[in-house]
C-alpha cells in the first residue's frame, strides 16, 4: 500500500496526463481541495503526526503552483475546520503556527506570482499569532490580480450557514431587510464565499468519500474527484488528473 501511494510518476506518464490536459478548453475556475492523510502519511512511516502536516505544506505549494500554471482563478484549500479543534493539544498547535511558517518562507513567491491570500472562517477563536500572520499576508496582497489562494481555517459549513442566518435575521428584525427578498443569491452575500464564484471542482485526497462539513452550500453542483493518494503524496500530477477527469464531465445543473 505504501509504495503504490508513494510510487514515483514514469516520465511517460507524466508526458501523457500533461498531453490529454486540454489548456485550450474547459479549465475550473474555482478549485476546492479538502487535504486529508497527512496523519496516516506520517504513521506509514513511524513519524509523528506533525511530521505529515510539514510534508504536506509541500504539496500546497506544488499544487498551488500547477493551479496557477493552468489558469485556475480560485483555489480554495480546507486547512483546519471546526472540528478539527478536538485533536490533540500538541498536534492542534502546531497546526496552528503552520500558516505562520508557510507564509514566512512562500511569501515572497506568492507575491511574484500575483497570486492573492484570504482566510475564511470564524478568527474568533484563532491565536493571534496565527491571525497576525493571515491579515499580513492579506494586507501584502490584497492588489494581486492573479490565482486568489483562500486557507479555510477554522471552518465549518454548518457554522458559516448559521452565523450567515444570523446577522440575515438581525437585519430583517431591524427592519434593513425585507425577508419576501431572500433568495440564493442574498444569502450568499452573507457566506465568507461571498466575493467569489462556487467551486466548479473539488478534490478529497486518502480515500476518503464525503464533505466533511465543507462547503456546504458552495458545492451543491461541483464536479467532485476522489483519490486514495494521501496529501504529501498528491503531485501536480494528480492535479492534472482531476483536471483531465473534470474535462470531460458534462455539468447540467439540473437540465438535460
Amino acid at each position: 500500500m505504501l509504495e503504490h501511494l508513494a510510487r514515483k510518476w514514469t516520465r511517460k506518464e507524466k508526458q501523457t496526463v500533461q498531453e490529454e490536459l486540454d489548456l485550450s478548453g474547459k479549465i475550473p475556475e474555482h478549485v476546492a481541495v479538502i487535504m486529508d492523510g497527512n496523519g496516516r502519511w506520517a504513521n506509514m512511516r513511524s513519524l509523528p503526526r506533525v511530521a505529515g502536516h510539514r510534508a504536506g505544506m509541500k504539496t500546497v505549494k506544488e499544487v498551488v503552483k500547477a493551479a496557477d500554471e493552468i489558469g485556475v482563478r480560485y483555489m480554495t484549500m480546507y486547512a483546519f475546520s471546526t472540528e478539527n479543534w478536538k485533536r490533540p493539544r500538541d498536534e492542534v498547535d502546531f497546526l496552528m503556527k503552520l500558516p505562520q511558517e508557510f507564509l514566512s518562507t512562500e511569501l515572497d513567491e506568492l507575491i511574484e506570482r500575483d497570486v492573492r491570500i484570504r482566510m475564511l472562517g470564524s478568527k474568533d477563536e484563532l491565536p493571534s499569532h496565527t491571525l497576525k500572520a493571515l491579515l499580513e499576508a492579506e494586507e501584502k496582497t490584497r492588489d494581486n490580480r492573479g490565482l486568489q489562494l483562500n486557507f479555510a481555517l477554522n471552518y465549518g459549513g454548518r457554522d458559516e450557514i448559521v452565523k450567515a442566518f444570523s446577522v440575515i435575521a438581525a437585519q430583517v428584525k431591524a427592519g434593513e431587510l425585507d425577508p419576501q427578498e431572500l433568495d440564493e443569491e442574498v444569502i450568499s452575500r452573507y457566506l465568507y464565499t461571498s466575493e467569489i464564484p462556487d467551486p466548479d471542482l473539488l478534490i478529497r485526497t486518502s480515500g476518503e468519500i464525503r464533505l466533511s462539513n465543507f462547503m456546504l452550500w458552495q458545492l451543491a453542483y461541483t464536479e467532485m474527484w476522489f483519490t486514495d493518494v494521501l496529501w504529501p503524496d498528491f503531485s501536480r500530477e494528480h492535479f492534472y488528473q482531476a483536471i483531465v477527469e473534470y474535462q470531460g464531465r458534462a455539468r447540467r445543473y439540473g437540465a438535460v
